[in-house]
């Protein structure tokens, strides 16, 4: 069919009650993730299962929108192997059926701030001269900062991307396992991340768990509302 020329807008998506999830079955989730210490290396996530769980990287929120980060999924068992001594030896690197090390960027230049600038006035199908104001408080806020203010601001994002995941991993009932036991220099080089413009900040291991790990049965240690909610 031959481009119109016409914008089409797509009408919002609506999310209403009727679609959200309960409040038993959110708690129900939450109470019954832990960090996953043993996977079972012979179950894998189905396909569709782990594009929801790319997508809500993805969909993650970040300052300014802007989102500062990269994700890796390391496929390669050989790189997974390699990747293993880095992580204290921790099993879940390999045994997981996927692995997804989260990278953010070393610096923010004006450059991000232009594509982001240009990516929003086209999804939004405004010019990009309406968005004067916003890309202005972008850059000032960012040039109030030196690369290593921005790369720990950066990383800070990425924590924000790494929580949706292992919420949405949950939710799909998804074993997963956070991890920061790692050597973030050593995974740059094994990752090919060196010169890229980004740096490993964190990792995460996706799968279902080991029938014989005993920390699924271990009570959730949490302290009470009351210790670490405060009312102002």
């Amino acid at each position: 069919m031959r481009d119109s020329g016409l914008q089409v807008k797509e009408k919002p998506l609506t999310f209403s009650a009727m679609h959200s999830v309960e409040i038993p079955a959110l708690m129900a989730a939450l109470r019954w993730r832990y960090a996953t210490k043993s996977f079972d290396a012979d179950q894998k996530i189905p396909q569709d299962v782990f594009d929801a769980l790319l997508d809500a990287l993805v969909l993650a929120p970040s300052s300014f929108g802007i989102q500062p980060w990269k994700f890796i999924v390391v496929q390669d068992p050989a790189l997974r192997a390699e990747l293993q001594p880095a992580s204290w030896n921790q099993p879940q690197v390999t045994e997981a059926s996927h692995f997804v090390v989260l990278a953010a960027r070393e610096t923010v230049a004006a450059a991000q701030v232009d594509a982001w600038i240009a990516h929003i006035a086209k999804v939004r199908g405004v010019p990009e001269a309406s968005l004067a104001d916003y890309r202005g408080r972008m850059t000032g806020f960012l040039a109030a900062m030196d690369d290593g203010q921005k790369f720990a601001w950066a990383s800070r994002q990425t924590y924000i991307a790494l929580g949706q995941l292992m919420t949405s991993a949950a939710l799909l009932a998804v074993d997963a396992c956070p991890m920061e036991g790692i050597s973030p220099p050593a995974y740059d080089q094994i990752l090919g991340l060196v010169g890229s413009g980004y740096r490993t900040v964190v990792a995460c291991a996706l799968g279902y768990r080991s029938a014989d790990d005993k920390y699924a049965l271990v009570p959730k240690s949490r302290f009470e509302r009351t210790q670490v909610v405060e009312y102002r």
